[in-house]
């Protein structure tokens, strides 16, 4: 599973191997120390949560302007590259970065979107539906 979410929707559905391309908020760090602090810590903090040594604690997330980790776009391009079937759903051509990562792949395709992508001509299977009504339909 490769993913643009930050809220660990994936892992709480059962997914194991996640790679997050813009992190995790249940991952968080102090900017001078790097001390590691959980979710629970930033909801009962007080304003700004701040870490012991007095510093701000900042998500493990790649905010606006910075850049993504080279390691985790790696991961992702091997991933990529290796697979047979992609299903992309949900609105995930329309953001870059995971947008672009979809050239290192060329096995099958299916694509679940309201609307028209730029990767529509490249799909073996075409789904014009809301992602959410698609997955519930489908019995294991």
């Amino acid at each position: 599973m490769i993913t643009q979410n930050i809220d660990g929707l994936h892992q709480k559905a059962g997914s194991k191997n996640v790679i997050e391309l813009h992190g995790s908020v249940y991952r968080n760090f102090c900017m001078s120390c790097r001390k590691k602090y959980g979710l629970d810590h930033i909801e009962s903090s007080a304003g700004m949560p701040r870490c012991d040594c007095g510093a701000v604690i900042k998500p493990d997330v790649v905010l606006y302007g910075e850049q993504l980790d080279d390691g985790i776009i790696g991961n992702a391009v091997n991933h990529l590259s290796r697979g047979d079937l992609l299903i992309v759903g949900g609105t995930s051509l329309g953001v870059y970065p995971a947008a672009g990562l979809c050239r290192y792949f060329n096995g099958m395709i299916i694509l679940i979107n309201k609307s028209a992508t730029y990767l529509d001509d490249r799909a073996d299977m075409l789904i014009r539906e809301n992602i959410g009504e698609v997955f519930e339909k489908i019995t294991v």
